[in-house]
Order: C-alpha cells, then sequence, then structure tokens
C-alpha cells in the first residue's frame, strides 16, 4: 500500500469520524485532493486508491495535468477543480478544461468563463468565493455582494451555480474556526431561500487543520492538499 494510499483511507477516516460526532450522514462531505505542484504520479497513485476529484491553482499547470490523464487514462474518469484566483485573460483555458470552478468572485470573470465554454461540454459548475475574514489579502466577494453576483450566474446558461466557497482566517482554536464556517453556511441558507430554483447543495470549506470545525457548520468539500501528498516544493 503507498503511503498515498495510507493518507487518503486516514482523512476519510477522519471525514467519517467528524461526520458521526455531528450526526451527519456517511456520505455527506467529499474528500477534494488538492494536488497542486505534486506530479502526475502522485495524482495516479491517489487515483488508483479510489480519489477522483482533484484541485488545481495554477492554470497552465492544471491544464497539463487534465491533458495528461485525458490522454494516458482515460479510463479513470477524474474530475477536475479550479480553486485558484482566476486572472480575466486566463478564462478561457480554464473554461475549456476543468469541470468545477471554486473561485468566482465578480461579474466580469463569471461572464468570460460562460461566453468561453464549449457548447459540446456540459455547463460548469461554479462556487462564489466569499471573503468572510475582511482580509485584503485574501480572495473573495464581500458577503452583501453575493445575491447580486448569485443572481446573474443565475442567468448565465453555460454556468451551474452550486454554492459557496471560502479559506476563512487561519485561527488555531475550534471555536473561532466554527465561528468562520457558521458564517458562510448561513450565508449560502440565505441565498438558498433568495434563490430556491437553484441546486445549491455545496459548501467548499475546510482543509487539513480545520476541516472538522468545517464539516460540524455544513461543508461539503474539504480541501486538502499536504495530508494526502506531503509537503510542497515550490523551487521545482
Amino acid at each position: 500500500m503507498s503511503s498515498i494510499q495510507q493518507n487518503i483511507e486516514q482523512i476519510t477516516s477522519q471525514i467519517s469520524s467528524a461526520l458521526q460526532k455531528c450526526g451527519r450522514a456517511r456520505d455527506s462531505v467529499q474528500l477534494l485532493a488538492v494536488s497542486k505542484t505534486k506530479p502526475t504520479q502522485a495524482i495516479l497513485d491517489a487515483a488508483l486508491a479510489g480519489q477522483t476529484a482533484f484541485g488545481e491553482n495554477y492554470v497552465q499547470e492544471g491544464v497539463d495535468k487534465i491533458a495528461y490523464f485525458a490522454q494516458s487514462h482515460p479510463e479513470l474518469e477524474l474530475v477536475w477543480h479550479f480553486i485558484g484566483p482566476i486572472q480575466s485573460n486566463k478564462t478561457r483555458p480554464v473554461a475549456e478544461n476543468f469541470a468545477w470552478v471554486h473561485t468566482i468572485d465578480r461579474a466580469k470573470i463569471a461572464q468570460r468563463l460562460n461566453d468561453q465554454r464549449p457548447t459540446c461540454l456540459p455547463p460548469l459548475q461554479v462556487l462564489i468565493q466569499v471573503n468572510t475574514s475582511g482580509e485584503e489579502s485574501k480572495s473573495g466577494i464581500e458577503e452583501e455582494q453575493v445575491f447580486e453576483l448569485a443572481e446573474l450566474i443565475s442567468s448565465l446558461p453555460n454556468l451551474t451555480l452550486r454554492g459557496l466557497m471560502s479559506i476563512p482566517a487561519n485561527v488555531p482554536d475550534y471555536p473561532s474556526q466554527l465561528r468562520a464556517f457558521k458564517q458562510l453556511s448561513e450565508l449560502k441558507h440565505r441565498l438558498s431561500e433568495r434563490f430556491p430554483q437553484l441546486n445549491l447543495d455545496t459548501l467548499s470549506m475546510g482543509m487539513s487543520g480545520d476541516m472538522d470545525a468545517a464539516i460540524e457548520a455544513g461543508s461539503t468539500m474539504v480541501r486538502i492538499g499536504t495530508a494526502i501528498f506531503g509537503a510542497r516544493d515550490y523551487n521545482k
């Protein structure tokens, strides 16, 4: 058994334990393996261990990996999520290659992704990124702007709005983590009430250090990288 497989089993067990503690269904949280900077062999090891959803932060790196697996391992049927900030000049390769985008935070990006999504592909599944902590260094839209952006996205035929994503402030104590995640969960609830016609079923929140609090607050997708693949070397 590879170390990556062992890590995935450990994370999966931790997710199951967190779900059990708060009385949620066992299959109500999806594990998104964050594979940025990692080689294709590491991703293949994870895929052979049963992992199908992968998150990439850098456009060209992600596009290259998608092309490699489509050509070399089409039988794996991997699902690729773009989880990094999107520059307007990079929307086309994102729209043409990824299945999900977690980081829409302005109308221009939503419109470009819609216009550049090939009609031969299903609609792009998208999340609005919310800056719940108010940190200037963090990407994401302010809470009061979410409803206007959601209304726009709901009118775009090549995008399907699925929910919200956030990266809260890095705080070590569980109560503070839980408060931040509940803030996003409550926002998604208000959004669902405003747009009952949309299937807003996704809360992308929680990483290795705050996953348990995110799950208690209602996360449906946790983004785990280092705990699966090991530390990243950004010099490569």
